[in-house]
This record gives C-alpha cells, structure tokens and sequence, in this order.
C-alpha cells in the first residue's frame, strides 16, 4: 500500500450519487507530502463528493492546526485552520487541470487521489504574515533582532505595537496615544472629502 492510497476516491464505483469521506491529516501525512509551507499538523477533513450529470462536485471542510515557524522569532507556533474548498471532477482522456478548482481525470483509470490537493487547501489557508501572538515570541531572539534594527525600524517598535494599539477617533484625532508619522499624510484625505 502506498503512502497516498487512503486518499484515492474511486468515482467510477461510486455507488451512490452523494458519498461522505473523513480524513485526519497528521504529522505523518505532511512528511509524507513533503511540502515547503507546512511541515507538521493536526488537520481533520470532512468531504462530500456530489455525482453530477458528466461531473463530481468535491466540497472540503478543514478544520484543525498547522503547525509553522513564526515569521519573526522562526520558532513553531500552532495556526488555526478553519477553511472550505471546492472541487470539480470530470472524466476525460487524459489528466488535466482546466482551472484552481477544475480537474479532469483519465475516465480509464476513474480514480483521484487527493493528497496533494487536501495539502494546497492547507497550504492556501496560512496567511501571508504569521507571527505569535503578542508577548509569545521567544524572548532570546527578538532581543537579538532588537539589537541589529536600524533606526527606521526601531521609530516603527515593530515588536511592542499592534495594530490595535493605534485608535482613531471620529474627529481623525488620535487617542492620547503615540501615533506613527507617516499616518499624517492620510489624515488630509479625510479632511478632503
């Protein structure tokens, strides 16, 4: 048995025109993929595969945890997966994928293996920024990474500030907080209007 065989659907045998299938995406299942996003994680999958007239229609939750490097201090932190995603599958002669959410597959052969797309559903999922929580980042690096910012970044005190930390009030006036300067520049658009 191969390391992808538990995520083959056969839809040539598929019996009845709506089949339900659970996945468990472990640490195991992410070495095995050997992707560069997510190396480790506990992902459980819930699929519902529609027949439709001349297609299947895939439909994914996935919910669990990706576990990735933060992208300040690149120690692991848990990041909460909680997404769908979509799937056509339609018979044709040779394997294609016509769009993200389109593929054809050879009607000879009538089986899918979703490894690979249950990984880029994960994958997709991870914002583009990760960071931990703030205060969770390890300590020994982000004062190292203090010590070698330059002054730009230091006005910016990239790893005290949140963004929820800047609050602006109807009137476009600040609340007794320290405010960034270049913020000032937007304040003339609202003026403007």
């Amino acid at each position: 048995m191969g390391k992808f065989d538990l995520y083959k659907v056969d839809l040539k045998g598929m019996q009845e025109d709506v089949q339900n299938y659970e996945y468990s995406l472990d640490n195991q299942f992410f070495i095995n993929v050997s992707g560069e996003d997510v190396q480790k994680g506990r992902i459980n999958v819930k699929l519902t595969v529609t027949k439709r007239k001349g297609f299947f229609d895939f439909a994914f939750v996935l919910s669990g945890v990706a576990v990735i490097p933060c992208d300040r201090c690149l120690e692991d932190m848990d990041l909460l997966i909680e997404t769908t995603a979509h799937l056509v599958v339609k018979f044709g002669k040779d394997y294609a994928e016509e769009s993200d959410e389109i593929v054809v597959i050879p009607e000879s052969e009538g089986v899918i293996n979703l490894a690979w797309f249950l990984y880029e559903f994960v994958a997709l999922a991870i914002p583009i920024k990760h960071i931990h929580a703030p205060g969770k980042c390890n300590k020994q690096m982000t004062s190292k990474l203090k010590k070698h910012l330059t002054k730009s970044e230091e006005d910016d005190d990239m790893f005290d500030a949140d963004i929820d930390d800047i609050i602006i009030t109807d009137d476009g006036n600040s609340d007794d907080r320290d405010i960034d300067p270049r913020w000032d520049a937007l304040k003339g658009f609202k003026e403007n209007e």
